[in-house]
């Protein structure tokens, strides 16, 4: 008679079950047995360099492919070192499953030598926290894996004893349906108003969309090009949403709360109603102060009630675009000359500060994008340099662009173009990061080497945080706490079995990244940035 299956085993089949390749952690004694039974399961764990970055590393995965992340930790310093990226992963509302080691059962109640309370620890970062339990393993993995990926999806904690994992688990590993919802959805009214979404919209003079995360999970990029093309409107883009159109439309009309900010709002300031679709209030950097009624379409109501609106459609973003498109009647309310002239304004502001003969952070993202492929996956970590990178970046597909912009959590950028390039290796990945984000997980980057990932990173080098030294210079307080000693990052790269290279202007950026297609192994570009132009656009 054969043996019944572990929880240990039971949470990795369930996993491997989800279609999760990786799991990206820090070994401990509580969670070895886990770990041997995914590499039986031929689930991949892969060992960071400290836990905060396996989450990152497991955001990154999961935003690159639409699928769910996995990473875990060890007890006590290894769980709450995993707090932030999983905190992360839930604002970015990203589906990650994290997993956290325990002392055994028998001493929870008493011992306190590495002992955290992970349901309290987690229950405020996460959209559940559970505790493992071998009776009900199985159940617990189904909840776990559907609560992550549930409109809007986030993170969900699991704790495990150590003496759990080896138990013998009640049931077999079984997945619930996964993803958002299919439907076109339901339409809400506003108590008081009067007509439909749809008479709305053909009421509006100068209509603007603005599209978010939401549509991107939706897959709703042929729904919002045919809307905006029946209707006439200027698409405006939520950050972590680049690429839900791609920018070289003739349609697109810039990102929202990026760089030359002030120019993209006052192209919504204009608009006499906004069509939200899929718009998530998590990436709000300045507060909504829109006049314009706004049109709610996304997989959920509108509970942030960040703004108001007479009419909501909550359920499946394309299809109820696609409904708005069919009942559109009448001309287009934009031009796409209107909408050619606002882009060329745009991107006059974007260049404002440029400094000649030096290289600036606006040359940095030229070239790279000059050299990159279509297909090309960017991270960029946060800072000044990100704001630039959400604006200039032209993004041609969905998911090609990975930020942080929920929790916008400095460190991002390298280990999640780690979980990208594995998630999808045919592709070549690129991260763009300032030297602050470089400095807190640039020892990442060996993992890349020794698995012989062929990801560029460029480093935006002015030996500061420019984002808090800016607020200080504004002040007239002095730079404290800002400054970033100098680093030889060519030694480094040398030092990790890298390729290393410098750039100091434009020329010789270009031809560092010339092979960028082409990497069989980490090349890290130091790139001397002249970081006046941050003074003129923020």
């Amino acid at each position: 008679m054969s043996q019944p299956a572990s929880t240990a085993d039971v949470m990795a089949a369930a996993l491997a079950a989800a279609g999760v390749p990786f799991v990206f952690g820090y070994p401990g004694d509580p969670i070895i047995e886990f770990m041997e039974r995914c590499r039986q399961r031929e689930v991949d764990v892969v060992l960071a360099r400290r836990e905060g970055s396996a989450g990152f590393m497991a955001e990154g995965y999961a935003m690159a492919t639409g699928q769910v992340g996995a990473c875990l930790s060890t007890l006590g310093p290894g769980s709450t070192a995993l707090v932030n990226s999983v905190a992360a992963a839930t604002l970015d509302r990203v589906p990650v499953v994290a997993i956290s080691g325990q002392v055994a059962t028998a001493q929870e109640p008493f011992f306190t030598h590495q002992v955290v309370n992970h349901e309290a620890l987690y229950r405020p970062v996460t959209k559940w926290a559970g505790r493992m339990e071998a009776a009900t393993a199985a159940v617990t993995m189904r909840k776990a894996l559907r609560t992550a990926t549930a409109e809007r999806p986030g993170a969900v904690h699991l704790s495990c004893a150590g003496d759990t994992f080896k138990a013998p688990a009640g049931g077999p590993a079984e997945v619930p349906p996964l993803g958002p919802p299919l439907s076109a959805g339901q339409v809400y009214r506003a108590p008081g108003a009067s007509g439909d979404p749809a008479a709305q919209l053909a009421a509006a003079r100068r209509p603007v969309l603005l599209a978010g995360i939401g549509a991107v999970r939706c897959g709703a990029t042929p729904a919002v090009l045919r809307l905006a093309a029946a209707a006439g409107l200027p698409v405006v883009v939520s950050p972590m949403a680049k690429g839900i159109i791609p920018e070289d439309s003739e349609w697109f009309a810039g990102v929202l709360d990026m760089a030359c900010n002030d120019t993209v709002w006052d192209l919504l300031r204009g608009a006499d109603l906004v069509v939200a679709a899929g718009f998530d209030p998590v990436e709000l950097i300045k507060p909504w102060t829109l006049t314009a009624p706004v049109l709610h379409v996304d997989t959920v109501p509108n509970t942030d009630q960040v703004y108001a609106s007479d009419f909501e459609i909550v359920g499946d973003v394309g299809a109820a675009l696609d409904w708005l498109a069919d009942g559109f009647p009448g001309h287009p309310r934009w031009s796409p000359a209107e909408v050619a002239a606002f882009r060329a304004r745009l991107r006059a502001a974007y260049y404002a500060g440029r400094v000649a003969g030096r290289l600036n952070p606006t040359d940095v993202i030229d070239v790279a994008r000059g050299v990159a492929s279509r297909d090309t996956i960017v991270t960029t970590d946060v800072g000044s340099h990100k704001l630039l990178v959400g604006q200039g970046w032209q993004a041609m597909d969905p998911r090609s662009v990975l930020m942080t912009n929920g929790l916008s959590s400095m460190g991002f950028g390298i280990p999640a173009a780690i979980g990208a390039k594995l998630a999808r290796p045919g592709q070549p990945v690129l991260s763009l990061i300032g030297d602050g984000g470089f400095a807190m997980a640039a020892t990442e980057i060996r993992l890349a080497a020794a698995r012989r990932l062929g990801i560029a990173f460029v480093v935006f080098a002015d030996g500061s945080l420019n984002r808090i030294e800016l607020k200080q210079s504004a002040l007239s307080y002095p730079s404290t706490a800002t400054r970033i000693e100098d680093m030889d990052v060519v030694l480094m790269a040398q030092a990790m079995d890298c390729d290393g290279a410098r750039a100091e202007s434009a020329a010789e950026l270009e031809k560092c990244l010339a092979g960028l297609s082409g990497l069989t192994r980490p090349l890290i570009i130091e790139a001397r940035i002249d970081p006046a132009q941050y003074q003129s656009q923020f």
